[in-house]
C-alpha cells in the first residue's frame, strides 16, 4: 500500500545530466577556463609553464631584452614539459650507451713539451723547498710556496687535469672544513654469513662479449637487471603488510637510507668478479610495499648465476653507535649548554656521549658488531636484450617510467590501509639517523659529529626524513661514468646540432640554449629579471608568445624532415636521417 499524495505534488522523475539553464552559474562553471587551456596547449607544444625571465644586455650596443629560459624541472608536479624533455634526454642517454661496441672515451692525449716543462719546474721548486726546510730557512720556504702556487695555476691553465701533488701542511683549501682527526680503519675481512667471491684483475674495457652465430654473423647483446631488498614480512597485493605489528619497519627504514651504499658495493663486487669495467644506467624507485628497488641497463652480458651470486654476497655494514634504545622522546629532549658548548641530559645535566667517544667504544670492543647490515633480497631479475629491437625500446621506457615523479607519487595511496602503512614507515624514518651529523642521534644519547645548538632532534632536514621521499634521499638516476662518454648537457647540444643541421642553419633557433649560454657568451651580460619590472610582460603574454614561436618551429622542423625524407628516398642527398629530433 502506498501513501496518498496531494494533487499537484506528484514526484517528478529526475532527468539524468540535465542541461543547465543558459546564463546560469552552473552554465558558466561548465565552460573551460582559458588559463587552463593555455597551460594545456603549452604542455602540448613543450613550452615551459614556469619560465625564468632573464634580462640579457648586449655589452657593445647596450640593448637589453628579456628572454624566457626553461625552468629545467625534472618532476611533473612542477613543470610537465620540462620533466618530459628531461625524460627524453635520459632515454637518449641510455639508448646511446647501452649497446655500444666501442669504448666511449678515448685515452688521454700525450703531454706537450710545455706541459712537461711545467712539471719539471714544479719538481725543481719541490727540491728547493726541501733544501730550504732542512736548512731552517723558513723565509725562503714561504717564497717557494708562493712560486709553487703560481706554477700549479700555470699547470692547470696549460690543460693538465688534477693536482700534481697535495699541498704542503696537509691542509687543502677546498677541504678546509673537514675533520683532521685520525682515520678510523675497519676490518676488510668478509663476514662469515656471506659467500666468498672470486676476484680478478679488472681489464680496461667497458664493452661486452661478441658472439658469433652458426651462419657467421656476429651480435653483441646486453642485459636488463632488477635488484630488490629483502622481505620485512608478508604483504598483500596492494603492498600493505598482512600483520603490521610484525612488519619490521625499523629494518625497512635503515635499508632505505643505506640503499645507495649497497648499490655501490654491488657494482664494485661485480666488476671485481667479472674482471672488466661493467657499465650501467638505471633508476631507483619504490616498490608497492614502499621499499626501494633499482632497474639497470647493463652493457654486455653477464651470466645470471654470477649476478645472483654477487647479489647474495653483497652487503654494507653500518659502523655507527647503537640505536637499540631510544633514551629521549620528542616531549623530553636533551638541552644545549651554552657555557660548555655541548648537549646535556635535561634531568642530570650530564654531557651526552660525543661522536668520537662513541666510535672509540666500538673500536675498543673486540666483539663489536655493526649497528646494521644491508643486504639484497633473493629476487634478482635479469634477462638479455638485443639491440635495435622493440624489446630494447620498451625496456628503456620501463626504466625511465617514474623518473618524472616524486618518490611518494609513484604509487597512489587509494585505501586507508595503504595510508596507514605509509604513516608507520614515515614515523620510523623520522627517528632514523641519516648521517653522522644527523640531529636524531640526540634521541639515542649521542651527540652527532660537529654538534651545535641549532640541532632539532626528530626534525632533521635530510631528504630521507621527508614523507615524499620514502627514505630514498640520494640520486635516483644512476649512470656510470663511461656509459656514453657524455654528460646530459652534451646530449642536449647533440639534439640542437641535429636540429640546426636539418634546418640548414648555423646558429641556434633563438640564440640561447637550454643552459642559458649564448652563442657569444663574452658579448652579453645576464641577470635575473623581477616579475614586477616594467619591461617584463605578464606570464600569460610570455606563454602565448612562446607557444606561437614553438608552433612555427615545429612546422619548420616537420617541413625540413619531409624534405630530407624525400631527398633521401630519391637518393640525391646524404643529409641527416636521424630521429633524435624527438628530444625537442
Amino acid at each position: 500500500m502506498t501513501a496518498p499524495t496531494l494533487p499537484g505534488l506528484e514526484p517528478v522523475a529526475s532527468t539524468p545530466a540535465a542541461t543547465p539553464r543558459p546564463g546560469s552559474r552552473a552554465a558558466r562553471m561548465a565552460l573551460p577556463r582559458s588559463v587552463d587551456v593555455l597551460k594545456e596547449i603549452a604542455a602540448e607544444y613543450g613550452v615551459c609553464v614556469r619560465p625564468l625571465a632573464m634580462r640579457r644586455t648586449d655589452l657593445e650596443t647596450g640593448l637589453t631584452e628579456v628572454i624566457d629560459l626553461p625552468c629545467g624541472a625534472t618532476r611533473e608536479d612542477k613543470c610537465a614539459p620540462c620533466a618530459k624533455k628531461n625524460r627524453r634526454l635520459r632515454q637518449a642517454q641510455i639508448r646511446e650507451g647501452w649497446h655500444r661496441d666501442d669504448e666511449p672515451l678515448p685515452p688521454p692525449q700525450p703531454a706537450t713539451e710545455e706541459q712537461k716543462a711545467l712539471i719539471l719546474l714544479r719538481g725543481h721548486l719541490e727540491f728547493a723547498r726541501d733544501e730550504a726546510s732542512r736548512a731552517c730557512q723558513y723565509d725562503q720556504v714561504d717564497d717557494i710556496d708562493e712560486a709553487i702556487r703560481e706554477v700549479e695555476d700555470a699547470i692547470t691553465a696549460e690543460g693538465l687535469r688534477g693536482r700534481v701533488a697535495p699541498p704542503h701542511g696537509g691542509v687543502d683549501d677546498d677541504q678546509g672544513d673537514e675533520d683532521t682527526g685520525r682515520r678510523r680503519k675497519r676490518s676488510t675481512k668478509r663476514r662469515q654469513d656471506a659467500p666468498d667471491l672470486p676476484r680478478r684483475k679488472v681489464e680496461r674495457r667497458t664493452v661486452g662479449k661478441t658472439y658469433t652465430a652458426p651462419d657467421g654473423s656476429t651480435y653483441r647483446p646486453s642485459m636488463w637487471l632488477t635488484l630488490t631488498l629483502d622481505s620485512y614480512g608478508p604483504v598483500r597485493p596492494d603492498g600493505t603488510p598482512v600483520n603490521p605489528d610484525r612488519y619490521d619497519y625499523r629494518r625497512a627504514a635503515w635499508d632505505a637510507v643505506h640503499f645507495p651504499r649497497l648499490l655501490d658495493r654491488f657494482w664494485q663486487n661485480l666488476r671485481r668478479c667479472e674482471g672488466w669495467n661493467v657499465q650501467y644506467a638505471g633508476c631507483v624507485e619504490p616498490q608497492r610495499r614502499l621499499a626501494p628497488h633499482a632497474h639497470f641497463a647493463i652493457r654486455g652480458t653477464i651470466p645470471r648465476d654470477v649476478l645472483r651470486t654477487v647479489a647474495a654476497a653483497t652487503y654494507h655494514q653500518v659502523w655507527w653507535p647503537s640505536v637499540d634504545v631510544q633514551r629521549y622522546t620528542l616531549d623530553r629532549l636533551p638541552v644545549w649548554d651554552d657555557q660548555a658548548s655541548t648537549w646535556v641530559d635535561p634531568d642530570t645535566h650530564e654531557p651526552l656521549t660525543t661522536w668520537n667517544e662513541a666510535l672509540d667504544a666500538i673500536d675498543d670492543d673486540p666483539d663489536a658488531e655493526p649497528v646494521h647490515v644491508v643486504r639484497f633480497g633473493v629476487q634478482v631479475d635479469a634477462r638479455g636484450v638485443m639491440p635495435g629491437t622493440t624489446d630494447a625500446e620498451r625496456t628503456i621506457r620501463y626504466v625511465t617510467k617514474y623518473i618524472t615523479k616524486q618518490t611518494g607519487d609513484c604509487h597512489k595511496m587509494t585505501s586507508g590501509r595503504q595510508r596507514a602503512h605509509l604513516d608507520r614507515l614515515w614515523q620510523q624514518l623520522q627517528v632514523t639517523p641519516c648521517t653522522d651529523r644527523c640531529a636524531n642521534w640526540l634521541l639515542y644519547g649521542v651527540q652527532p659529529k660537529k654538534a651545535h645548538a641549532k640541532l632539532k632532534p626528530g626534525r632533521c632536514k635530510g631528504k630521507v626524513h621527508q614523507r615524499d621521499t620514502l627514505g630514498i634521499g640520494g640520486r635516483r638516476i644512476l649512470i656510470s661514468r663511461d656509459w656514453s662518454g657524455k654528460t646530459l648537457s652534451d646530449h642536449k647540444h647533440d639534439v640542437w646540432a641535429w636540429v640546426r643541421a636539418l634546418l640548414g642553419t648555423t646558429v641556434s633557433l633563438d640564440g640561447v640554449n637550454d643552459q642559458g649560454a649564448t652563442v657569444e657568451p663574452v658579448r652579453h651580460a645576464w641577470e635575473l629579471a623581477r616579475p614586477d619590472d616594467a619591461d617584463v610582460p605578464s606570464l600569460a603574454h610570455r606563454l602565448l608568445r612562446s607557444i606561437s614561436e614553438r608552433a612555427r618551429w615545429r612546422s619548420e622542423l616537420l617541413a625540413a624532415k619531409d624534405r630530407a625524407a624525400q631527398l633521401h628516398a630519391d637518393g640525391t642527398t646524404n643529409g641527416p636521417a636521424s630521429t633524435t629530433g624527438e628530444g625537442q
